[in-house]
Order: C-alpha cells, then structure tokens, then sequence
C-alpha cells in the first residue's frame, strides 16, 4: 500500500506558478526562475509524503478555519488542504504580499 497523497493544484495555482516563474524570468533571469520552480516543484513532493507536517495558516486560524494548512520556500507560500489521500493546493504566492486579501479571494469565496 503506497503512503503517498496525490497532489493536485487548482486552476488558481497553477496559475500562480505560471505568473510567477513569467515574472521572475523577466524581471531577474530564467535560471533563477528555473530555480525557484524546482524548489516549489520539491515542496510539492514534499506534501505527496506527509502533508500533515505544514502549518496551519495563520490568517485562516484567525476567522476559525483549521483545515488549511501551509508550507514555504521562502518567501513562497504554498497553501493546501488535505482531503483524503489527495492534497489541493490552492495558493501559491510570494508571502509579501496581501495573504489576507487573497485568501478570502481563493478560500472563503466558496
């Protein structure tokens, strides 16, 4: 029996990861942006063997919702939930940003 999840990004994060690795290779350089794909890339993996080991995000605690948790390559957020044996991921974005704007955008929208 595999202990593996399934990892599956939403429409929204793989559109995330399109943006910013476009950005990236225009505004730094390619390689850099191949860089950071490999390490989201790694960070994905990383949820496939034990998503449980993410934190809980701490904006969607704040208005009672535990089921969301987060991991990180720095400065990177990469937000997801657990159902099952599958791992959603729904947000992937620089952690500067407005976290609390975009995810009442992604997650409390449904």
């Amino acid at each position: 029996m595999s202990s593996s999840y399934e990892v599956v990004l939403t429409e929204d994060a793989a559109q995330d990861l399109q943006e910013l690795y476009d950005y990236i290779a225009e505004h730094d350089a390619p390689a850099k942006a191949d860089h950071v794909l490999e390490r989201i890339e790694a960070a994905l993996e990383g949820l496939a063997r034990m998503p449980q080991r993410g934190a809980h995000t701490k904006e969607l605690l704040a208005v009672g919702m535990r089921e969301y948790r987060e991991t990180y390559f720095k400065p990177y957020r990469i937000v997801y939930r657990v159902i099952d044996r599958r791992v959603y991921v729904y947000l992937i974005v620089d952690g500067r940003r407005d976290m609390q704007t975009l995810l009442q955008k992604r997650v409390l929208r449904g």
